[in-house]
Formats: structure tokens, sequence, C-alpha cells
């Protein structure tokens, strides 16, 4: 038995608004409005971890902002 542990290389929208807690139209949002960086592929969009961090980053700074 192996102990190889796949990592995911990018993400659905799907996947992101469940990371988020968000709804998929808000995050196809946040691609559309340059927010959060997306790739096509095909059909579909995808998504690398370190852009959904980069997201997250920007809330927080935006936030921080408005106090």
């Amino acid at each position: 038995m192996s102990d190889l542990v796949l990592t995911r290389r990018w993400h659905t929208v799907a996947e992101v608004a469940e990371m988020l807690g968000y709804g998929e139209t808000k995050v196809r949002m946040a691609i559309l409005s340059g927010d959060l960086k997306s790739v096509k592929d095909g059909k579909l969009r995808r998504i690398l971890p370190e852009w959904v961090d980069e997201y997250v980053a920007l809330k927080v700074a935006e936030s921080e902002a408005d106090r």
C-alpha cells in the first residue's frame, strides 16, 4: 500500500466557493471583476491555490483599510 498523497494543483469554481463559504455566483463575480485570478480550461475556469490566498489577502487588506 502506498502512502502517496495527491494535492490538487488547481481548483474549480465550485471548490473555491466551498472553501470561501461563498456561492458560485460570488466567485464568478470576483473572477469577472479581476479580484480573483483564473484560467480557462476548455469550458471551465480553474483557480490555483495561491490565487485563492491572494484573493483572501486582498479582502483582508480592504477590510483593514475601511477601519
